[in-house]
């Protein structure tokens, strides 16, 4: 190497781990190259879920006239594979193969799953909006296919690739690997968001249909780069082991003081921040008269404030901020994100709108990686798993609820109003949408509530300091 190359190589040599973005996650196990491939299968999965909860929701609504109450329904069905990742997580550490796989199968299964829900998807939803001449029950059935093949796609290749990147990483260099696959989802979720903003700035039929399919294909294409030459064969992993009982761990977990309450603050959190996810675009559509293309952009600025709120969790959680303080401030962004978003519509202001959005994502970030932070404190030796599989089914289930719940009280609550029942003063077409977003509000000051006695609680815990988890441990 000449002097000039290798000076410059010094150069990036000491700079780097201190300014490049996640430089020290890489190690001599894991090059950074090597971790930068394996985040595709992060992109994918964003690209995913922009596409399904950012795009297709306000497209279905407001261009293919289809109920809010189905459309509701169809997008929270992926969300009811997401208690089953830490089964799946537990299937593909007890995988048994001769050829010593343990990772891969699980994600390319998972791939297989998310191109095929994608191929029929766009199909699907004309036979759904009814321009067609069969039974509408098999728009109905084949919509609720693809959808449910989208969401058991992306949790079994997300579950298995960030237990496959665990694998590969060392140890020390664990937490700082999956906060970059982390941000590689939302990068992927921000980024597609936009792509599919310009894609569809014109919208019609055709278009929609080659988008959908478009991403199809890009889903095996950057699942397939990212675990090319990933995962070593080691037939010794693949043999029967023993697990430990669930029943038992989920007994030990639920016995700790605190630990009841804080999955229900968990529960209301994730239903008050997840009732919106299918009417906030419609609402830009339908009440300010945005475009598409206009609307798609709330996904980008939804992910620009979850990255916010995880790097102020991050920050203060490692200087020993209280999670439950942090978690119960996050909860009330959120009332302030949705009181922008009410009173967006008599002020007719986009701007008020987008920053109610991204408030939405900032809160919804900072509630998530404390509440997962305070579950981490219950966690005792090996029962990690449970700990966070308890929380994350919690969260799931519950935001899935309260998705397919918004929708109908939009419906019924328009309804009522358009027919006068509500009076005059409520017969407006934002009626609906704003009794949803007053009942994330309450949803909200509840969490609030169970949060407080958790906070007191926790100066007078007898237990070791909990581990500095935050954003660079929260898996994804």
């Amino acid at each position: 190497m000449t002097t000039p190359k290798r000076n410059l190589s010094n150069i990036w040599t000491n700079v780097g781990a201190r300014f490049l973005p996640f430089a020290d996650a890489a190690s001599d196990q894991l090059p950074l190259g090597r971790l930068l491939r394996l985040s595709l299968f992060q992109v994918s999965v964003g690209m995913a879920l922009a596409l399904v909860t950012g795009v297709l929701n306000r497209v279905m609504i407001v261009e293919l006239f289809v109920p809010a109450w189905l459309v509701a329904l169809m997008v929270a069905l992926p969300l009811a594979f997401a208690p089953f990742r830490a089964l799946i997580g537990h299937k593909s550490d007890t995988h048994r193969s001769a050829l010593g796989w343990r990772r891969s199968p699980y994600i390319w299964l998972g791939s297989l799953l998310q191109f095929g829900g994608l191929a029929i998807m766009p199909f699907a939803l004309l036979i759904l909006s009814g321009d067609t001449h069969g039974p509408a029950w098999i728009g109905h059935a084949s919509a609720a296919l693809a959808f449910l093949l989208v969401g058991a796609g992306l949790h079994t290749t997300q579950t298995a690739g960030l237990a496959l990147a665990t694998d590969l990483a060392p140890a020390d260099a664990r937490p700082r690997v999956v906060a970059l696959l982390y941000v590689m989802l939302l990068a992927g979720m921000g980024a597609s968001a936009v792509v599919f903003g310009a894609l569809l700035s014109n919208f019609d039929q055709l278009k929609l249909i080659q988008v959908v399919q478009g991403a199809a294909v890009a889903t095996v294409v950057l699942n397939v780069i990212a675990l090319w030459k990933q995962e070593r064969r080691n037939p010794s992993l693949t043999a029967a082991r023993e697990v430990p009982s669930f029943s038992e761990a989920w007994r030990g977990l639920a016995a700790q003081p605190g630990a009841k309450r804080l999955l229900i603050a968990v529960g209301l959190g994730a239903a008050a921040f997840s009732m919106q996810d299918v009417l906030l675009e419609p609402y830009g559509g339908e009440i300010l008269s945005l475009s598409v293309s206009e609307t798609t952009m709330l996904t980008a600025l939804f992910a620009g404030g979850s990255l916010i709120g995880f790097a102020v969790a991050a920050r203060r959680l490692t200087r020993g901020g209280d999670p439950y303080r942090l978690a119960a401030f996050g909860a009330l962004a959120g009332v302030f994100a949705f009181s922008a978003i009410i009173f967006a519509e008599p002020f007719e202001s986009p701007l008020l709108f987008r920053i109610g959005a991204a408030l939405v994502g900032f809160g919804g970030g900072l509630f998530s990686v404390c509440t997962l932070t305070a579950i981490m404190a219950f966690a005792k030796g090996a029962s990690s798993g449970i700990a966070l599989g308890a929380w994350g089914a919690v969260q799931a289930t519950a935001a899935g609820v309260a998705i397919a719940m918004g929708g109908a009280i939009r419906d019924i609550v328009s309804a009522l109003a358009g027919s006068g029942a509500l009076g005059p003063a409520l017969n407006t077409p934002a009626a609906g949408y704003s009794a949803v977003y007053h009942i994330e509000i309450l949803l909200l000051f509840a969490t609030i509530a169970a949060i407080g006695p958790l906070a007191r609680y926790a100066r007078h815990r007898h237990s070791p300091p909990q581990e500095q988890f935050g954003l660079s441990a929260f898996p994804g």
